[in-house]
């Protein structure tokens, strides 16, 4: 059920919002360099936008996906993937010598599914929902997917590796979102299979990369 203070215009904002935190990325992280501040401040900035809505109607997080239903059976299709991906992913930094073990794997493990939950907000809680329920247009599904994949993946220019893999991945994650409307999955999936790909595929230290710019 859609909440009572959704209009068209709110809809629209939420869309422009979700670019500019998009392009914010390329000027902070990419230019400026502050993984750090990027991150957080988005975070803070959505979560007071999420309990600005929940003060406004506290059906909100349900209609996004914060919500326990669905959660099992999106479990069942991610559940195979993620194993299937993580042993894929521990072959290749093997063969790659690329596979990184160190505790701020753990770090990273324990943290980055806040930060992927508010990216799968962002693409497909806002602008995969609002696409789909705007009214007055409608917009075929395949679209929308499309729309939110190339959206997603353009974000993680320039690694072509995390760009291929984030375009494959935001497709499924948007297809199971609308099947099952779940957000929870989404982002602790997101967030888990984001950090063993940074070390085992990519060799990268994510969780230096994110404090460097405090140091």
């Amino acid at each position: 059920m859609t909440p009572a203070y959704y209009s068209p215009r709110i809809r629209m904002f939420e869309i422009i919002a979700v670019v500019v935190t998009g392009l914010g990325k390329f000027v902070m992280v990419d230019f400026l360099q502050l993984k750090f501040w990027y991150v957080t401040s988005a975070s803070l900035l959505w979560l007071v936008y999420i309990l600005y809505r929940i003060k406004t109607n506290p059906g909100a997080p349900a209609y996004w996906g914060f919500r326990k239903e669905g959660f099992g059976s999106s479990l069942r299709w991610i559940g195979p993937v993620a194993l299937l991906a993580l042993a894929v992913f521990v072959t290749l930094g093997l063969l790659k010598r690329t596979l990184l073990f160190n505790e701020h794997l753990v770090f990273a493990l324990l943290l980055y599914p806040v930060w992927g939950t508010i990216q799968q907000f962002l693409i497909i809680g806002l602008l995969v929902r609002n696409l789909k329920d705007m009214e007055g247009v409608t917009i075929k599904t395949p679209v929308i997917v499309a729309i939110s994949a190339i959206v997603f993946s353009v974000v993680h220019v320039p690694s072509l590796p995390l760009v291929f893999a984030t375009l494959g991945l935001a497709i499924g994650y948007s297809l199971l979102y609308l099947r099952y409307r779940n957000l929870w999955i989404l982002g602790l999936f997101h967030g888990w299979m984001g950090g063993f790909f940074y070390f085992f595929v990519l060799g990268r230290d994510a969780w230096l990369e994110f404090v460097k710019a405090v140091q």
